[in-house]
């Protein structure tokens, strides 16, 4: 199924700027992430309209590409330009005329068998997709459907082969193959470096500085850690195989930084904050001077 306009899915006009679509983008992710609306289908077909529209127009090239109509909203090439290269005026292209002579070419009075065309495609998957691995089903022009078997901890960019599901051959030949480029579609949350995932976690002020016991996403699911105490805003914990296991290798690990909120303050508190100053407070900004 062919997706819409890009801009459209984003929210944002065709003269956007690279900060206004990620903010959009972003806006629009945490708001229907599958995560956040469970059982919801319309809300994930919304994110994934999302996630492969900002795969597009985010990317300069890819954005530019479409919008002189050399790419469709999916990411693939025009079908009239992909079937015929090099045509013009009517006159057939060098590859349509090797296809021409290969039919009437015959070595002892049988045609040529020929080996059908490889064919490419673009996929844009899910971030726990690519994490968990599965199968995802990629709609062909010719009408064909194909389950992609999804390999779990696959990353942007790898190109995945489909032997013998591409164009037919000629004279009985046998098929070629198709190629599918990969690209995951970033997370609202998760992020990914090599097989570790890293994730922001907001705690309290009173969860900082006496600790707490909490409970942090992971793509596998919710677990439980320990805040020491006196944590500050930073404070980066690690958990150990709960990163991304892929091609046989152990899974590394997820690293959770501590992000402080102020949250509702009383009354009381600000009093108590007014009544306590301490007598050698730490100038939290003094880095930042000293650099200039």
């Amino acid at each position: 199924m062919a997706a819409g306009n890009p801009y459209e899915a984003l929210g944002v006009s065709r003269t956007a700027s690279e900060d206004e679509i990620r903010s959009a983008y972003r806006k629009l992710a945490k708001r229907y992430h599958p995560d956040l609306n469970p059982g919801d289908k319309k809300a994930e077909e919304r994110f994934k309209s999302i996630s492969a529209a900002h795969e597009l127009i985010g990317d300069p090239e890819k954005r530019a590409r479409f919008d002189r109509g050399e790419i469709d909203a999916d990411g693939q090439e025009r079908q009239e330009r992909q079937a015929h290269p090099g045509a013009r005026h009517g006159h057939p292209s060098p590859e349509e005329l090797s296809d021409i002579f290969s039919d009437f070419f015959a070595q002892g009075g049988q045609a040529r068998r020929s080996r059908g065309r490889d064919m490419q495609f673009a996929l844009t998957i899910d971030f726990l997709e690519a994490v968990r691995g599965g199968t995802k089903r990629l709609d062909l022009p010719d009408g064909r459907s194909l389950d992609v078997k999804i390999p779990a901890g696959i990353e942007s960019g790898k190109v995945m082969r489909l032997s013998g599901q591409g164009a037919a051959g000629r004279n009985g030949g046998p098929q070629g193959d198709t190629l599918i480029e990969i690209t995951v579609a970033p997370h609202p949350f998760f992020r990914r470096e090599g097989t570790d995932i890293h994730v922001e976690v907001p705690v309290t002020i009173s969860e900082a500085v006496l600790g707490a016991r909490i409970t942090v996403p992971t793509t596998t699911g919710p677990v439980a850690m320990n805040v020491p105490k006196r944590s500050d805003s930073g404070t980066k914990m690690r958990l150990r195989g709960r990163g991304i296991a892929a091609a046989g290798r152990p899974a590394g690990d997820q690293y959770v930084t501590l992000k402080l909120v102020l949250g509702p303050v009383s009354d009381a508190f600000e009093e108590f904050l007014r009544r306590n100053q301490p007598a050698n407070s730490v100038d939290p900004r003094q880095a930042l001077t000293d650099a200039v």
